[in-house]
């Protein structure tokens, strides 16, 4: 039996594998190392959970030994599909370089610009970045890649899925093409990702340690086919057969990780089981790096029991104690179920992976046997199970208060979302005048007094030879108060026998004082001839 000592590996870096209590290499590391250790391309498939990280880890601590790194050029780049498995990439090389002087950076998001800036301007030999971290300092010029003679990419397939292929092919574009040895690692080997090998491989070695896509035989895999009595209940009762499945477990059931396929399907998911008693936290791509690591932390230590995770959390992860798989969803791609379940049975200890799936999952159902070869065992539910009563009846609709400007969210109104008719509408106001404050939801301005209709003029052919006083005031009066199409005060005042109508006793005096001119009066006063008289 290959022993870690018969590998060629440097004597400090068999020190540190020694200190970590390992002896006995795996498969694939027992066939990749010694090529790399050669110099020579290597194309690894292995199934998840067989080591491949320390694959390409140890033979790159034992070929990075001699030389020594130059500010913004890293000697070697590894590339990881998601901020964790770079994160662990990085545990790994902090256990086997204890004893080395070898420098690293971790260029992950959710971390500053600034603080990875400064590792790399002080030079490392290990550059572990994400894709799209790496790129982004690349463009702000703060970063060159003409100095890597070892580059990494590891679990290719999974960069497929998350489309990293074309930042991948520029990444290697960018890194020396005759100088670089190029370390692929991958659970399943797709069109696309053999084409990216016959690209930026140069005669790998290839090597296959497992039938592709295939499960670990300490994982006992088991499916739970339901019929949802309702289908906007669906969710609901699958919630409650997760619930039963654990407590049917029970002490078994160390800690699991259960997988949903969609973020928001993890928070609702994870809120459901906290109010059920269970000490259970979310993980996805949407969360803040700090309380990611916060959140592995506690499930590795055992303060968090059942962790809620999207397929972020599917590759790459090495908690080798996880004891179940739940999947809450089917996975939509048939390789992620591989990877899903491949997080327990781990270091040759057994695990189960139990699936939920409604007739829904049929067609992704037919992918995964399709893959993996053989049908899913099918489970039974616990004795005595049954839906609650609140998850068969219909969703309680939620009590909305609309804001102003809001209308309601449920299709044709709350109203008829009830099962009530279409409320009638509202009549017209018969007059600006009488209408009733606006009630609508919009802030209409109250509409302005109407304006007093303006007096009447008295026509050109009407007589003026009536004082105007009684014609100024009479008018004024009689329209005030009068619509338009009253009739007008002069033909009113002649009917009613030339009475004035308004003022009466309380007309003002300068109204009544006359303006006439002291000759006017004179001449006004002097007698009139007779017809008759002398000349």
């Amino acid at each position: 039996m290959t022993k870690f000592s018969d590998l060629k590996l440097d004597p400090v870096v068999l020190s540190a594998i020694a200190d970590a209590g390992y002896e006995t290499p795996t498969p694939i590391q027992a066939g990749a190392i010694p090529h790399a250790l050669e110099g020579r391309d290597v194309l690894g498939i292995a199934q998840t959970g067989t080591g491949k990280t320390a694959s390409f880890v140890l033979p790159m601590i034992t070929l990075l030994g001699r030389g020594r790194a130059r500010a913004r050029m890293p000697r070697s780049l590894v590339l990881c599909p998601t901020r964790e498995l770079a994160a662990q990439v990085a545990e790994n090389f902090d256990t086997y370089a204890k004893y080395t002087k070898l420098t690293k950076a971790l260029l992950i998001g959710g971390v500053s610009f600034g603080e990875q800036d400064k590792l790399i301007d002080r030079g490392v030999d290990v550059l572990i970045a994400t894709p799209g971290r790496l790129l982004d300092h690349f463009e702000r010029g703060k970063l060159l890649l003409t100095g890597v003679s070892i580059m990494v990419v590891d679990e290719a397939d999974r960069m497929l899925d998350m489309g990293f292929i074309p930042d991948i092919e520029r990444i290697f574009q960018l890194t020396p093409a005759a100088t670089r040895q190029t370390l692929f690692f991958s659970a399943t080997m797709a069109p696309e990702i053999e084409r990216i090998t016959r690209a930026f491989l140069k005669n790998p070695a290839r090597i296959e340690v497992a039938r592709q896509a295939t499960a670990s035989e300490t994982i006992e895999q088991r499916l739970y086919s339901i019929q949802p009595t309702r289908r906007d209940q669906s969710a609901k009762q699958k919630r409650e057969v997760l619930r039963a499945l654990i407590q049917s477990e029970g002490a078994d059931c160390t800690n699991a990780i259960i997988f949903c396929n969609r973020k928001t399907e993890v928070d609702v998911l994870a809120k459901s089981l906290k109010a059920h008693g269970f000490n259970a936290s979310p993980i996805h791509g949407d969360l803040d790096q700090s309380q990611r690591t916060r959140t592995l932390d506690g499930f590795r230590d055992g303060t968090i029991q059942f962790l809620i995770a999207s397929d972020v959390a599917a590759r790459g992860l090495d908690i080798p104690a996880v004891s179940h798989i739940f999947n809450f969803d089917v996975p939509s791609h048939a390789e992620d179920y591989i990877h899903r379940i491949g997080r327990t049975g781990r270091a040759g200890r057994l695990g189960k992976a139990f699936t939920i799936a409604t007739p829904a999952d049929e067609k992704y159902l037919g992918a995964i046997t399709g893959l993996i070869k053989m049908p899913i065992p099918a489970g039974t539910l616990p004795e005595g199970f049954g839906f609650s009563e609140a998850s068969q009846q219909a969703p309680r609709e939620r009590d909305e208060k609309p804001g102003r400007g809001a209308t309601s969210r449920s299709r044709g109104g709350a109203s008829r979302a009830r099962g009530g008719e279409r409320p009638a509408p509202k009549p017209m106001p018969e007059a600006i005048e009488t209408a009733a404050p606006a009630t609508t939801v919009l802030e209409v301005p109250e509409a302005p007094a109407p304006r007093a209709p303006r007096p009447a003029r008295t026509p050109r052919n009407e007589p003026r030879n009536e004082p105007r006083t009684e014609s100024r005031t009479e008018t004024h009066t009689e329209t005030r108060a009068e619509p338009r199409n009253a009739p007008r005060p002069e033909r009113e005042r002649r009917e009613s026998g030339g009475a004035v109508r308004g003022m009466g006793d309380h007309v003002p005096d300068f109204i009544l004082r006359s303006f006439r001119t002291a000759a006017q009066s004179a001449k006004d006063s002097e007698p009139e001839p007779d017809e008759g008289g002398d000349a």
